[in-house]
């Protein structure tokens, strides 16, 4: 079995910050890029702490490898988008299912347009 090793991680990044409204309250992401591409991501649960914010750590950490290793970024949109917690919120009229969910609206949004 061949594995690919994830590309190192620069000393500086640059990205930007999201923040979605939760069932578990706000959620803070952020997604830094090289070459306006997503290559690491990190969420912050506002107010909350142990197993949701160890979850959401953990869904980051993994996408981050996977981000650097070279995986396309909608292949983590697919498989997040529409996970569902029984707390759902609303940001500007739009349901955030789950963290997942906007970790992926997140990703998603930080794609570049192809034109």
């Amino acid at each position: 079995m061949t594995g690919t090793t994830p590309t190192k991680r620069p000393k500086v990044t640059e990205g930007d910050t999201i923040r979605y409204q939760t069932g578990c309250g706000w959620i803070y992401i952020t997604i830094n890029k090289i070459d306006n591409h997503p290559m690491e991501i990190f969420a912050h649960l506002g107010k909350t702490g142990q197993c949701g914010a160890a979850q959401t750590e953990a869904i980051c950490r993994s996408v981050s490898i996977g981000l650097r290793a070279g995986v396309d970024p909608m292949a983590y949109v697919k498989q997040f988008k529409g996970i569902c917690c029984p707390s759902i919120g609303y940001d500007e009229g739009i349901p955030i299912l789950s963290c997942a969910d906007a970790i992926a609206k997140a990703i998603e949004r930080s794609i570049p347009c192809e034109s």
